[in-house]
């Protein structure tokens, strides 16, 4: 299976607050646990960000997209912290952003990640941090805006545009996520139509000139079209 990236960039210049992660192309491999080789192949194709979807069970945090599918075998220590933990060592120049997708209560789930991440703590990038080099953005279910400041400042929240915020909430996301359907019906065959790709490029510009944030389409076409589309 191929690693999949599932990210419309137009343009790329990030904020100053999450400015190391500013590369000149930024590629997301969702849902990558999919895979025939998760983390790894991500990690060899030159992947900025990687994407886990995640389920508390028994006071372990497992990698599943659905809970009919949750194997104690599938840790998200052993099949993305401890690898990701290895490869900043051996490589100190590597930066990366770990998307974690929580699929149940936040509430019990954030806690839970935050001793998770112990071991990685001085490679995170946090507030007080903006050199870290590991970025962990909250995607799925997680908590509104004016509840940010109750969390960790290791985490940085995906968020969808669907409500306001001040300063401070700004301050505390990492990434906007866009259901790219509602921009397009574009299917990744041919060229993009001109008014579509005027009409995300539009979105696109509005958030980075807005709020500085990097913007990610999600469900976009899955072809060698739409991976090219800039």
């Amino acid at each position: 299976m191929k690693v999949r990236a599932q990210i419309v960039c137009f343009a790329v210049a990030m904020c100053s607050s999450v400015s190391a992660f500013g590369q000149a192309r930024y590629t997301h491999s969702h849902n990558d646990y999919a895979n025939n080789s998760p983390f790894y192949k991500a990690l060899a194709n030159g992947y900025n960000s990687i994407e886990a979807d995640i389920f508390l069970v028994d006071g372990e945090l497992l990698v599943s997209h659905s809970s009919k599918q949750l194997f104690k075998e599938r840790s998200l220590k052993g099949m993305y912290l401890d690898p990701i933990l290895y490869a900043l060592k051996r490589d100190t120049l590597r930066q990366l952003c770990l998307l974690v997708d929580i699929k149940d209560d936040y509430n019990k789930t954030l806690p839970k990640l935050e001793k998770a991440l112990n071991d990685l703590e001085p490679y995170l990038m946090t507030r007080d941090n903006l050199k870290g080099r590991l970025k962990i953005l909250i995607s799925g279910n997680r908590p509104q805006g004016a509840n940010f400041y109750k969390y960790a400042s290791m985490f940085w929240f995906d968020d969808d545009l669907m409500y306001p915020h001040d300063p401070a909430q700004w301050a505390r996301i990492g990434q906007v996520s866009l259901n790219f359907e509602k921009w397009s019906a574009w299917k990744g065959v041919g060229a993009i139509p001109d008014a579509d790709y005027k009409r995300l490029k539009k979105t696109v510009d509005s958030v980075h000139v807005n709020t500085g944030k990097l913007v990610r389409f999600w469900g976009a076409p899955d072809t060698q079209e739409a991976w090219d589309a800039q």
